[in-house]
Protein backbone atom coordinates (compact mmCIF):
# COMPACT_ATOMS: atom_id res chain seq x y z
CA UNK A 1 0.00 0.00 0.00
CA UNK A 2 1.58 3.28 -0.75
CA UNK A 3 0.44 6.81 -0.54
CA UNK A 4 -0.13 8.75 -3.97
CA UNK A 5 -2.79 11.29 -4.24
CA UNK A 6 -3.39 14.35 -2.02
CA UNK A 7 -6.35 17.13 -1.72
CA UNK A 8 -6.25 19.65 0.26
CA UNK A 9 -9.59 21.66 1.01
CA UNK A 10 -9.66 24.92 2.74
CA UNK A 11 -13.12 25.64 4.48
CA UNK A 12 -14.59 27.99 6.48
CA UNK A 13 -17.02 27.67 9.01
CA UNK A 14 -19.93 30.23 8.86
CA UNK A 15 -20.38 32.82 11.28
CA UNK A 16 -19.50 33.27 14.50
CA UNK A 17 -16.87 31.32 13.39
CA UNK A 18 -15.81 29.15 16.18
CA UNK A 19 -13.15 27.15 15.35
CA UNK A 20 -10.96 29.67 13.54
CA UNK A 21 -11.49 31.67 10.39
CA UNK A 22 -10.66 28.43 8.42
CA UNK A 23 -9.58 24.87 8.81
CA UNK A 24 -7.27 23.33 6.00
CA UNK A 25 -8.13 19.50 5.31
CA UNK A 26 -6.09 17.20 3.87
CA UNK A 27 -7.21 13.94 1.85
CA UNK A 28 -4.72 11.34 0.96
CA UNK A 29 -5.57 8.36 -1.14
CA UNK A 30 -3.60 4.99 -1.59
CA UNK A 31 -2.72 3.05 -4.77
CA UNK A 32 -5.38 0.81 -3.37
CA UNK A 33 -8.26 3.33 -3.08
CA UNK A 34 -8.26 3.76 0.91
CA UNK A 35 -9.13 7.64 1.70
CA UNK A 36 -7.51 9.28 4.66
CA UNK A 37 -8.63 12.27 6.00
CA UNK A 38 -6.49 14.85 8.35
CA UNK A 39 -6.34 18.13 9.27
CA UNK A 40 -3.32 21.49 9.57
CA UNK A 41 -4.05 23.18 12.75
CA UNK A 42 -3.36 27.22 12.33
CA UNK A 43 -0.32 27.97 10.98
CA UNK A 44 2.17 31.02 10.98
CA UNK A 45 1.39 31.69 7.17
CA UNK A 46 -1.86 32.10 5.21
CA UNK A 47 -4.32 29.24 3.71
CA UNK A 48 -3.00 29.47 0.68
CA UNK A 49 1.05 29.41 0.72
CA UNK A 50 0.11 26.79 3.73
CA UNK A 51 -1.58 24.97 0.56
CA UNK A 52 2.11 24.96 -1.18
CA UNK A 53 3.92 23.66 2.05
CA UNK A 54 1.61 20.88 2.98
CA UNK A 55 2.01 19.63 -1.12
CA UNK A 56 5.97 20.18 -1.09
CA UNK A 57 6.25 17.84 2.16
CA UNK A 58 3.85 15.62 0.81
CA UNK A 59 5.28 15.23 -2.46
CA UNK A 60 9.72 15.39 -0.93
CA UNK A 61 8.40 12.81 1.99
CA UNK A 62 4.91 11.27 1.75
CA UNK A 63 4.69 10.07 -1.78
CA UNK A 64 5.35 6.92 -2.60
CA UNK A 65 5.70 5.95 1.13
CA UNK A 66 3.90 3.49 3.37
CA UNK A 67 1.47 4.85 5.24
CA UNK A 68 2.73 2.59 8.02
CA UNK A 69 6.14 4.43 8.18
CA UNK A 70 4.79 6.59 10.66
CA UNK A 71 8.59 6.93 12.59
CA UNK A 72 9.97 7.04 9.00
CA UNK A 73 8.01 9.77 7.99
CA UNK A 74 8.12 11.96 11.17
CA UNK A 75 12.18 11.73 11.06
CA UNK A 76 11.89 12.47 7.30
CA UNK A 77 9.89 15.82 7.85
CA UNK A 78 11.38 16.64 10.79
CA UNK A 79 15.51 16.54 9.70
CA UNK A 80 14.33 18.35 6.16
CA UNK A 81 16.55 21.19 5.16
CA UNK A 82 19.20 19.88 7.70
CA UNK A 83 16.80 21.52 10.75
CA UNK A 84 15.98 18.86 13.23
CA UNK A 85 14.10 21.26 15.69
CA UNK A 86 10.63 22.19 15.83
CA UNK A 87 9.10 24.13 12.90
CA UNK A 88 5.34 25.05 13.45
CA UNK A 89 4.99 25.74 9.91
CA UNK A 90 6.25 22.31 8.38
CA UNK A 91 5.11 20.37 11.61
CA UNK A 92 1.30 21.51 10.85
CA UNK A 93 1.79 20.04 7.36
CA UNK A 94 3.26 16.93 8.60
CA UNK A 95 0.43 16.52 11.59
CA UNK A 96 -2.44 16.68 8.72
CA UNK A 97 -0.56 14.21 6.66
CA UNK A 98 0.18 11.76 9.64
CA UNK A 99 -3.76 12.09 11.06
CA UNK A 100 -4.38 11.05 7.82
CA UNK A 101 -1.86 8.11 7.63
CA UNK A 102 -3.83 6.45 10.67
CA UNK A 103 -7.17 6.73 9.70
CA UNK A 104 -5.82 4.92 6.18
CA UNK A 105 -3.97 2.43 8.16
CA UNK A 106 -7.10 2.05 10.58
CA UNK A 107 -9.60 1.60 7.61
CA UNK A 108 -6.94 -0.96 6.18
CA UNK A 109 -7.49 -2.74 9.27
CA UNK A 110 -10.86 -2.53 9.60
CA UNK A 111 -10.06 -1.26 13.32
CA UNK A 112 -10.31 2.71 15.14
CA UNK A 113 -7.32 4.46 15.12
CA UNK A 114 -7.34 4.03 19.09
CA UNK A 115 -7.06 0.39 18.47
CA UNK A 116 -3.79 0.47 16.76
CA UNK A 117 -2.57 3.02 19.33
CA UNK A 118 -2.51 -0.27 22.05
CA UNK A 119 -6.24 0.03 22.71
CA UNK A 120 -8.87 1.46 24.71
CA UNK A 121 -7.76 2.57 28.20
CA UNK A 122 -10.79 4.95 28.27
CA UNK A 123 -14.25 3.97 27.49
CA UNK A 124 -15.26 7.43 27.39
CA UNK A 125 -14.07 10.49 27.64
CA UNK A 126 -14.38 13.57 30.18
CA UNK A 127 -15.07 16.75 26.98
CA UNK A 128 -14.81 20.48 28.44
CA UNK A 129 -16.69 23.47 26.58
CA UNK A 130 -15.12 27.33 26.13
CA UNK A 131 -17.66 29.76 27.19
CA UNK A 132 -19.60 31.04 24.19
CA UNK A 133 -22.52 33.52 23.43
CA UNK A 134 -26.29 31.93 24.03
CA UNK A 135 -28.19 33.15 21.34
CA UNK A 136 -29.69 36.14 23.26
CA UNK A 137 -26.51 37.33 24.23
CA UNK A 138 -25.21 40.67 23.01
CA UNK A 139 -21.77 39.17 21.40
CA UNK A 140 -20.44 42.81 21.60
CA UNK A 141 -20.82 42.30 25.69
CA UNK A 142 -20.30 39.09 26.01
CA UNK A 143 -16.83 39.12 27.03
CA UNK A 144 -16.63 41.54 29.71
CA UNK A 145 -20.03 40.38 31.10
CA UNK A 146 -18.99 37.94 34.37
CA UNK A 147 -22.88 37.68 33.99
CA UNK A 148 -23.48 36.62 31.07
CA UNK A 149 -20.47 34.30 31.48
CA UNK A 150 -22.38 32.83 34.43
CA UNK A 151 -25.42 32.03 32.59
CA UNK A 152 -23.65 30.52 29.61
CA UNK A 153 -21.34 28.24 32.35
CA UNK A 154 -24.87 27.26 34.24
CA UNK A 155 -26.36 26.40 30.84
CA UNK A 156 -23.45 23.99 29.74
CA UNK A 157 -23.46 22.55 33.16
CA UNK A 158 -27.14 21.60 32.53
CA UNK A 159 -25.54 19.99 29.37
CA UNK A 160 -23.51 17.50 31.48
CA UNK A 161 -20.46 19.11 31.13
CA UNK A 162 -18.15 19.08 34.26
CA UNK A 163 -15.50 21.96 33.49
CA UNK A 164 -15.75 25.17 31.33
CA UNK A 165 -13.00 27.25 30.14
CA UNK A 166 -12.91 31.61 29.61
CA UNK A 167 -10.55 34.02 28.97
CA UNK A 168 -11.32 37.69 30.05
CA UNK A 169 -7.93 38.65 31.35
CA UNK A 170 -6.90 41.32 28.78
CA UNK A 171 -5.92 41.71 24.82
CA UNK A 172 -4.39 39.00 22.67
CA UNK A 173 -1.93 40.98 21.51
CA UNK A 174 1.29 40.74 19.33
CA UNK A 175 3.40 42.66 21.60
CA UNK A 176 4.04 39.76 24.21
CA UNK A 177 4.27 39.23 27.82
CA UNK A 178 2.84 42.46 29.63
CA UNK A 179 1.75 43.56 33.35
CA UNK A 180 -1.81 43.34 33.49
CA UNK A 181 -3.98 46.49 34.33
CA UNK A 182 -5.35 45.80 37.46
CA UNK A 183 -8.75 46.33 35.85
CA UNK A 184 -8.18 42.90 34.27
CA UNK A 185 -7.37 41.18 37.15
CA UNK A 186 -10.42 42.52 38.84
CA UNK A 187 -12.56 41.39 35.51
CA UNK A 188 -10.77 38.15 35.73
CA UNK A 189 -11.46 37.30 39.61
CA UNK A 190 -14.99 38.87 38.94
CA UNK A 191 -15.75 36.32 36.11
CA UNK A 192 -13.93 33.63 38.77
CA UNK A 193 -16.79 34.33 41.34
CA UNK A 194 -19.50 34.66 39.11
CA UNK A 195 -19.44 31.29 36.94
CA UNK A 196 -17.98 29.42 40.10
CA UNK A 197 -21.89 30.80 42.30
CA UNK A 198 -23.14 29.50 39.20
CA UNK A 199 -21.99 26.39 38.54
CA UNK A 200 -20.74 25.48 42.21
CA UNK A 201 -18.57 22.51 42.80
CA UNK A 202 -20.08 20.65 39.76
CA UNK A 203 -17.84 21.83 37.24
CA UNK A 204 -14.00 22.68 37.22
CA UNK A 205 -12.58 26.25 35.78
CA UNK A 206 -10.41 26.83 33.10
CA UNK A 207 -8.95 29.99 33.03
CA UNK A 208 -7.04 30.62 30.03
CA UNK A 209 -4.81 34.27 29.43
CA UNK A 210 -3.13 32.95 25.68
CA UNK A 211 0.34 33.66 26.53
CA UNK A 212 -0.20 37.69 27.20
CA UNK A 213 1.37 38.16 30.60
CA UNK A 214 5.12 39.02 31.57
CA UNK A 215 6.15 36.33 35.06
CA UNK A 216 5.35 38.53 37.32
CA UNK A 217 2.05 39.87 35.89
CA UNK A 218 1.27 36.18 35.62
CA UNK A 219 1.54 35.44 38.85
CA UNK A 220 -0.15 38.61 40.10
CA UNK A 221 -3.04 37.60 38.20
CA UNK A 222 -2.80 33.82 39.29
CA UNK A 223 -2.73 34.53 43.12
CA UNK A 224 -5.78 37.33 42.18
CA UNK A 225 -7.38 33.85 41.00
CA UNK A 226 -6.88 31.50 43.97
CA UNK A 227 -9.45 31.96 46.38
CA UNK A 228 -12.04 30.29 43.27
CA UNK A 229 -10.11 27.43 42.69
CA UNK A 230 -9.55 27.12 39.30
CA UNK A 231 -8.45 23.58 37.58
CA UNK A 232 -5.91 25.06 35.52
CA UNK A 233 -4.17 28.34 34.70
CA UNK A 234 -3.73 28.36 30.79
CA UNK A 235 -0.41 29.54 29.14
CA UNK A 236 0.13 32.35 31.70
CA UNK A 237 3.20 33.42 29.82
CA UNK A 238 4.11 33.07 25.53
CA UNK A 239 5.48 29.36 25.10
CA UNK A 240 8.79 31.26 24.17
CA UNK A 241 10.73 31.48 28.01
CA UNK A 242 9.73 28.00 29.41
CA UNK A 243 11.65 28.67 32.59
CA UNK A 244 9.49 31.91 32.88
CA UNK A 245 6.31 30.21 33.24
CA UNK A 246 7.78 27.36 35.45
CA UNK A 247 8.22 30.80 37.91
CA UNK A 248 4.84 31.45 37.15
CA UNK A 249 4.22 27.65 38.44
CA UNK A 250 6.21 27.80 41.28
CA UNK A 251 4.43 31.10 42.84
CA UNK A 252 1.12 30.24 42.16
CA UNK A 253 -1.23 27.00 43.45
CA UNK A 254 -2.96 26.91 40.27
CA UNK A 255 -1.74 24.13 37.75
CA UNK A 256 -0.30 25.46 35.03
CA UNK A 257 -1.51 24.18 31.33
CA UNK A 258 -0.21 24.63 28.25
CA UNK A 259 0.73 22.97 24.61
CA UNK A 260 -1.36 24.72 22.23
CA UNK A 261 1.31 26.48 20.33
CA UNK A 262 4.52 24.02 20.52
CA UNK A 263 5.31 21.16 18.48
CA UNK A 264 7.20 17.46 19.13
CA UNK A 265 8.48 15.50 22.00
CA UNK A 266 11.54 18.15 22.15
CA UNK A 267 9.08 21.33 23.12
CA UNK A 268 7.41 19.28 25.30
CA UNK A 269 9.90 17.26 27.00
CA UNK A 270 11.39 20.72 28.16
CA UNK A 271 8.26 21.77 30.01
CA UNK A 272 8.07 19.01 31.45
CA UNK A 273 12.19 19.32 33.06
CA UNK A 274 11.52 22.51 33.85
CA UNK A 275 8.25 21.78 35.79
CA UNK A 276 6.39 24.84 33.96
CA UNK A 277 3.35 22.93 33.54
CA UNK A 278 1.14 19.62 34.97
CA UNK A 279 -1.15 19.75 32.26
CA UNK A 280 -0.11 19.39 28.41
CA UNK A 281 -2.53 20.65 25.73
CA UNK A 282 -1.37 19.34 22.14
CA UNK A 283 -2.79 20.82 19.23
CA UNK A 284 -2.86 17.31 17.37
CA UNK A 285 -3.17 19.44 13.75
CA UNK A 286 0.44 20.97 14.45
CA UNK A 287 2.13 19.39 17.11
CA UNK A 288 3.29 16.14 15.30
CA UNK A 289 0.41 14.29 14.96
CA UNK A 290 -0.77 11.12 16.69
CA UNK A 291 2.25 9.02 17.09
CA UNK A 292 4.43 11.98 18.56
CA UNK A 293 1.79 12.97 20.94
CA UNK A 294 1.52 9.70 22.05
CA UNK A 295 4.92 9.33 22.77
CA UNK A 296 4.60 12.82 24.83
CA UNK A 297 1.60 11.53 26.67
CA UNK A 298 4.01 8.75 28.00
CA UNK A 299 6.87 11.51 28.84
CA UNK A 300 4.43 13.00 30.88
CA UNK A 301 3.00 10.03 32.43
CA UNK A 302 6.60 9.57 33.66
CA UNK A 303 6.60 13.69 35.13
CA UNK A 304 3.00 12.63 36.92
CA UNK A 305 1.64 15.16 34.64
CA UNK A 306 -1.86 14.70 32.31
CA UNK A 307 -2.84 15.29 29.01
CA UNK A 308 -5.95 17.26 27.46
CA UNK A 309 -5.88 17.69 24.01
CA UNK A 310 -6.64 21.00 23.04
CA UNK A 311 -9.26 22.34 20.10
CA UNK A 312 -10.02 25.26 18.24
CA UNK A 313 -10.50 23.91 15.16
CA UNK A 314 -12.46 21.95 13.13
CA UNK A 315 -13.73 18.19 13.53
CA UNK A 316 -10.89 16.24 11.81
CA UNK A 317 -8.59 17.50 14.78
CA UNK A 318 -11.17 16.48 17.34
CA UNK A 319 -11.32 12.71 15.97
CA UNK A 320 -7.39 12.89 16.22
CA UNK A 321 -7.82 13.80 19.29
CA UNK A 322 -10.14 11.66 20.92
CA UNK A 323 -8.20 8.44 19.23
CA UNK A 324 -5.24 9.66 21.05
CA UNK A 325 -7.32 10.53 24.47
CA UNK A 326 -9.09 6.90 24.49
CA UNK A 327 -5.45 5.21 24.60
CA UNK A 328 -3.58 7.07 27.07
CA UNK A 329 -3.85 6.31 30.93
CA UNK A 330 -3.33 9.90 32.17
CA UNK A 331 -5.87 11.68 30.47
CA UNK A 332 -7.77 14.79 32.36
CA UNK A 333 -9.97 15.64 29.63
CA UNK A 334 -11.06 17.03 25.82
CA UNK A 335 -11.82 20.07 24.56
CA UNK A 336 -14.86 20.13 22.34
CA UNK A 337 -16.58 22.91 19.95
CA UNK A 338 -20.25 21.95 19.48
CA UNK A 339 -21.72 23.69 16.19
CA UNK A 340 -23.79 22.29 13.22
CA UNK A 341 -20.92 23.09 11.09
CA UNK A 342 -18.71 20.75 13.10
CA UNK A 343 -21.30 17.94 13.44
CA UNK A 344 -22.49 18.24 9.97
CA UNK A 345 -18.55 18.32 8.57
CA UNK A 346 -18.40 14.75 9.58
CA UNK A 347 -21.95 13.62 9.65
CA UNK A 348 -22.80 13.53 13.20
CA UNK A 349 -19.91 10.85 13.36
CA UNK A 350 -18.84 11.53 16.68
CA UNK A 351 -21.02 13.36 19.25
CA UNK A 352 -20.62 14.91 23.01
CA UNK A 353 -22.92 13.34 25.14
CA UNK A 354 -23.92 14.09 28.55
CA UNK A 355 -20.24 16.28 29.18
CA UNK A 356 -18.60 12.88 27.64
CA UNK A 357 -17.31 11.41 24.14
CA UNK A 358 -17.21 7.79 23.64
CA UNK A 359 -14.75 7.10 21.56
CA UNK A 360 -15.86 5.60 18.34
CA UNK A 361 -15.66 1.65 17.15
CA UNK A 362 -16.13 2.55 13.29
CA UNK A 363 -12.37 2.16 11.58
CA UNK A 364 -10.39 4.72 11.00
CA UNK A 365 -11.16 7.86 12.57
CA UNK A 366 -14.78 6.79 12.16
CA UNK A 367 -15.85 9.86 10.45
CA UNK A 368 -17.09 10.43 7.44
CA UNK A 369 -16.22 14.27 5.75
CA UNK A 370 -18.77 15.30 4.08
CA UNK A 371 -16.51 16.83 0.93
CA UNK A 372 -19.20 18.35 -0.71
CA UNK A 373 -20.11 20.46 2.36
CA UNK A 374 -16.35 21.58 3.07
CA UNK A 375 -16.15 22.80 -0.70
CA UNK A 376 -18.99 24.65 -0.61
CA UNK A 377 -17.58 27.29 2.01
CA UNK A 378 -14.36 28.19 0.62
CA UNK A 379 -12.39 30.92 2.56
CA UNK A 380 -12.33 34.09 0.83
CA UNK A 381 -10.75 36.04 3.45
CA UNK A 382 -7.07 37.82 4.47
CA UNK A 383 -6.67 37.23 8.05
CA UNK A 384 -5.20 34.62 9.35
CA UNK A 385 -6.89 31.56 11.69
CA UNK A 386 -6.03 33.96 14.60
CA UNK A 387 -5.36 36.96 14.47
CA UNK A 388 -3.36 39.08 16.95
CA UNK A 389 -3.94 42.49 18.19
CA UNK A 390 -1.30 45.52 17.35
CA UNK A 391 -2.41 47.77 20.05
CA UNK A 392 -1.02 47.01 23.37
CA UNK A 393 -2.25 46.70 27.13
CA UNK A 394 -5.01 49.39 27.56
CA UNK A 395 -4.61 50.83 31.16
CA UNK A 396 -6.78 53.12 30.80
CA UNK A 397 -10.54 51.99 29.50
CA UNK A 398 -9.82 48.07 29.87
CA UNK A 399 -9.78 45.66 27.53
CA UNK A 400 -11.44 42.93 25.77
CA UNK A 401 -10.60 39.52 23.88
CA UNK A 402 -12.98 38.76 21.49
CA UNK A 403 -13.18 34.96 21.77
CA UNK A 404 -10.89 34.02 19.35
CA UNK A 405 -11.34 34.77 15.61
CA UNK A 406 -15.20 34.94 14.87
CA UNK A 407 -15.98 34.99 11.17
CA UNK A 408 -17.37 38.72 9.94
CA UNK A 409 -21.60 38.14 9.84
CA UNK A 410 -22.81 38.27 6.34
Amino acid sequence: MRLMDLDVIVTAPPAPGWGGRYWILVKVTTDTGITGWGECYASTIGPEAMTHVIRDVFERHFFGENPENIERLFRKVYSSGFTQRPDLTVMGAFSGLEIACWDILGKHCERPVWALLGGLMNEKLRAYTYLYPLPHHAMSEFWTSPEMAAETAAAMVEKGYTAVKFDPAGPYTMRGGHMPAMSDITMSATFCKAIREAVGDRADLLFGTHGQFNTAGAIRLGQALEPYSPLWFEEPTPPDNIEDMARVARNVRIPVATGERMATKAEFGAVLRAGAAEILQPALGRAGGIWEMKKVAAMAEAFNAQMAPHLYAGPVEWAANIHLAASIPNLLMIETIETDFHNDLIKGAIRVDNGFVIPPETPGLGIEVDEDLARAHPYTGKDLHLQMQDAPCDYANGNSFQGGAPAPAD
